[in-house]
C-alpha cells in the first residue's frame, strides 16, 4: 500500500512528533485512502493525540477550541499562513486541498445559444450560472482539520451525546469509541520521514509514502470489512445505536456513498432501535438524508431507509403510493414510479433529487375511479403544498422550499406546437429563470421513471422555444412602467389596486411585448382602473 499525503497533514504530523506527541489521523480520511480515492475526493481530515487540548492550542497558537469534546481546529488559512511564513515554496505549490472541485454540468437550457437575452435577465443569468456552478462544484471553504486529544466517552442518555467525556490513555481507547469498523482505522507516519519532509525549504504540495513510512493501525477489523465492503459496528451494534441514533443514518448513508452492504447484525439493530431516531433533530437528518440523495445511487438509499424502518421517521407520506395504481404510460404503482424517477434524475443537485422523489406525492389524496378510469386530478396542486410541509420538517433553508414547491407545482407542464410564445414566456415566468434546468431534469426522471424515452420531439422543441423567448418581457420589473409612474399619471393612491394593475399591464405584455412603451401601458392602465372604480 501506497499513501499520498497533502503537505498541509504531513506539517501537522510534524509539528507533533518533532515535540514527541503521539499523533494519528483517524476517520474518514483515511478510510478513503485505504480504498484508494484520490486525495480531490476527500472531504476533511481528523487526528487523535495523545496531547491535551492545552498543549494542542499551543502549537497552534491560531487554533480555537469551544467544545468540551476534547476537539481543537485548525483552519487550511493558518496552516497555509504559516507554511508560507516558515518554508520558500510557490504559492502554488500549497493550497491544494483548496484546489478540489468537481467538473460543472452543461445547462439544459443553455445560454450560448440564445440570439439575444432580455436586458432583465442577464443578471439573472449570470446569478443561476453561479448558482448552478455552486451546487455542482465544490466551492465551500474546506473545513477546519480537527484534532482531538484520546478520549473515552461517559454515558449517552439522550441518544445523541455522551453525558461526560475524559480524555483516554490510548489509541485503542479512542477508537474504541468511534461508530464503524471502517472509520475506526489510523495511520501513523514515521517521525523521521515527517522531519526529512521539512527539513528542505522547498515543500511538495503532495508527498508520497510507501509502506516504510507509514503504518496502519486497525484494531477492529476494519480493512477486512472495507474489502468485503461490509459496513459494521465497532463493538455491539445495539450498544452504538442505543448511545446515538443518527449512527442508523449514517449506516445507511455510508452503504450507499461506498456501494457497500450493511452488515447482518448490523442492519437488524438498527430495524430494531429504529423508533429512536425520534430523539435526533431533523436538522442532523437532514444532513444525513441530502448526503444520501446526492449519492451515486440515492433511489437505493431510500430503500434501504426503508427496509430498515427508518424511512417512517422522516417521510411517512411515501407509503401512501405502495400499491397505489396509475393509468396511461405508467407501468407501476406511485412508490415505485416515484423511486425509479428519482433513479434516473439526471441532476446532482439533492434538492432537485428530493423534489423528483416527491413529484407525485399529492397523488394517493386526489385518487379517483369512475367507469374503470384513473384519475388524479390537481395532484400537482395538492402535491406542492404537501412537498413544503415535508421540506419544511426537514428544516430546509426558505429557498429551497420553494424550490421544491414550485418543482412539484409545475411539473405537470404540457406543451404542443400550437402554444403561443406568450405561453412559452408565462411557463418561464412561473417556474422562474433559476428553475427551468431542474423542472426539465425531473421531468426526465418523470419520464425514464415511467418507462418512456428521455425526452421527445415537443420535449425538445420547447427546449429550443425557451431559448428563443428570453429575449422578452417576463417580470413587472420589465415593464416600462412602475407604480410611482401610475400615482402620478393617474392620480391612484397607494394600495393593493397598483399591484393589480400592474398585474394586468405584465399579463398584456406576456401575450403582446410590442405594448411594451410607456405612453401604451398608461393608455391601458387607464382603462383598467376604470375597471376597479
Amino acid at each position: 500500500m501506497k499513501l499520498s499525503l497533502p503537505v498541509e497533514v504531513c506539517y501537522i504530523l510534524e509539528r507533533f512528533t518533532k515535540q514527541n506527541y503521539q499523533i494519528f489521523l483517524v476517520g474518514g480520511a483515511v478510510r478513503d485512502l485505504v480504498m484508494g480515492k484520490k486525495l480531490q475526493e476527500i472531504e476533511d481530515y481528523d487526528f487523535t493525540s495523545d496531547a491535551s487540548p492545552a498543549e494542542i492550542q499551543a502549537l497552534f497558537p491560531e487554533s480555537f477550541y469551544e467544545n468540551k469534546f476534547g476537539t481543537v481546529s485548525v483552519t487550511l488559512e493558518n496552516l497555509l499562513e504559516e507554511l508560507a511564513k516558515n518554508y520558500q515554496s510557490p504559492a502554488d505549490n500549497l493550497g491544494t486541498l483548496t484546489k478540489k472541485t468537481k467538473p460543472a454540468l452543461e445547462r439544459i437550457i443553455d445560454l450560448k445559444n440564445a440570439s439575444k437575452i432580455h436586458i432583465s435577465l442577464q443578471d439573472k443569468a449570470i446569478q443561476s450560472e453561479a448558482s448552478t456552478k455552486d451546487r455542482v462544484t465544490n466551492l465551500v471553504q474546506f473545513p477546519p482539520f480537527e484534532i482531538t486529544t484520546y478520549r473515552s466517552d461517559g454515558d449517552y442518555t439522550d441518544h445523541r451525546r455522551p453525558e461526560s467525556v475524559t480524555f483516554g490513555q490510548s489509541l485503542a481507547d479512542d477508537l474504541e469509541r468511534r461508530d464503524f469498523t471502517i472509520n475506526a482505522l489510523a495511520i501513523s507516519v514515521e517521525p523521521e520521514v515527517l522531519h526529512k519532509i521539512f527539513a528542505d525549504k522547498k515543500l511538495q504540495a503532495i508527498y508520497e509514502l510507501t509502506e516504510r513510512d507509514f503504518k496502519l493501525i486497525d484494531l477492529h477489523q476494519g480493512q477486512a470489512d472495507l474489502n468485503k465492503k461490509i459496513i459494521r459496528t465497532v463493538g455491539k451494534a445495539d450498544q452504538r445505536f442505543t448511545e446515538d441514533a443518527l449512527r442508523m443514518l449514517r449506516a445507511v448513508r455510508l452503504a450507499v456513498q461506498l456501494d457497500m452492504d450493511i452488515d447482518t447484525d448490523t442492519y437488524y439493530a438498527i430495524k430494531y432501535h429504529k423508533d429512536s431516531l425520534k430523539f435526533v433533530s431533523f436538522e442532523r437528518i437532514r444532513d444525513e438524508l441530502l448526503k444520501i440523495l446526492a449519492s451515486a445511487n440515492p433511489a437505493r438509499g431510500i430503500e434501504l431507509l426503508d427496509q430498515t424502518g427508518l424511512l417512517p421517521a422522516i417521510i411517512p407520506e411515501l407509503y401512501q403510493g405502495i400499491g397505489m395504481q396509475q393509468r396511461g404510460h405508467h407501468v407501476s404503482d406511485v412508490w415505485t414510479h416515484s423511486l425509479d424517477a428519482l433513479r434516473h434524475c439526471p441532476s446532482p443537485d439533492p434538492v432537485v433529487r428530493l423534489a423528483t422523489l416527491l413529484h407525485d406525492i399529492g397523488k394517493p389524496l386526489t385518487y379517483k375511479e369512475e367507469k374503470g378510469e384513473i384519475t388524479f386530478y390537481s395532484h400537482d396542486i395538492l402535491g406542492s403544498r404537501i412537498a413544503s410541509k415535508i421540506a419544511n420538517r426537514l428544516r430546509l433553508p426558505k429557498k429551497d422550499v420553494q424550490r421544491i414547491f414550485i418543482l412539484v407545482r409545475y411539473h405537470m407542464f404540457y406543451y404542443q406546437p400550437e402554444h403561443s410564445d406568450a405561453s412559452i414566456r408565462r411557463f418561464i415566468r412561473r417556474v422562474g429563470f433559476d428553475n427551468i434546468d431542474d423542472i426539465l431534469d425531473l421531468r426526465e426522471g418523470d419520464r425514464l421513471g415511467s418507462g418512456a424515452r428521455k425526452t421527445s420531439w415537443r420535449l425538445e422543441e420547447m427546449k429550443q422555444r425557451i431559448i428563443e423567448q428570453l429575449n422578452q418581457p417576463m417580470g413587472l420589473d420589465d415593464l416600462n412602467i412602475n407604480g410611482h409612474d401610475l400615482m402620478q399619471e393617474l392620480q391612484l393612491k397607494p394600495g393593493p389596486m397598483l399591484g393589480q394593475i400592474l398585474d394586468k399591464l405584465l399579463e398584456l405584455v406576456l401575450e403582446k411585448p410590442e405594448l411594451n412603451k410607456r405612453s401604451q401601458l398608461l393608455e391601458e392602465a387607464k382603462k383598467i382602473s376604470e375597471q376597479f372604480r
